[in-house]
């Protein structure tokens, strides 16, 4: 009795095991057309394969995390908290875009001196980050790109800018 549950443990973990290589290597191949199109400055490639919604909420919700930071009663707060939408979306112009994202490329290769990273070597940089999610990380590094399926195609929702020394070219 105590083996069959053994058996049917480690068969239930083979499953995840495998639903989670699978994820990686199904979201590897949109995570490469993505990194083309920023290391190429593809528009149209670099917004077939983001998520602007989700990217705008996520720079909403970190300017509602700042406001709250303030001081209770603080008059900045509540206009902070107007304006948090307003700004996210402004700022989501000025910063979704393929130039911004250039440093990301770069760490993960995409550089125009060196050949394109394959398939599998881009699945071994994906990790499952939990809802049907994978981020992009370099063995125990920061994740710094999150994506998620949506339909058929895996697209950018989430990034960490610190972790991705994201910035404005000049």
């Amino acid at each position: 009795m105590r083996i069959r549950s053994l058996l049917a443990l480690a068969a239930v973990g083979v499953s995840l095991a495998a639903c989670s290589t699978v994820d990686r290597f199904d979201a590897a191949g949109d995570v490469h057309a993505l990194l083309v199109a920023i290391r190429d400055n593809d528009r149209a490639g670099f917004d077939a394969h983001v998520d602007r919604q989700a990217l705008k909420g996520q720079i909403e919700a970190r300017l509602m995390d700042e406001a709250r930071q303030r001081q209770p009663g603080d008059k900045w707060m509540a206009v902070a908290a107007v304006l948090a939408g307003p700004v996210a979306d402004v700022a989501g112009e000025a910063l979704i875009r393929p130039e911004t994202f250039h440093a990301a490329a770069n760490y993960y290769g995409y550089t125009p001196d060196r050949p394109l990273p394959g398939r599998v070597a881009i699945a071994s940089a994906l990790r499952p980050a939990g809802d049907g999610r994978v981020c992009a990380a370099k063995k125990d590094g920061p994740c710094m790109l999150i994506f998620t399926r949506e339909g058929s195609t895996w697209r950018l929702t989430g990034f960490d800018p610190q972790a991705a020394n994201l910035h404005l070219k000049r």
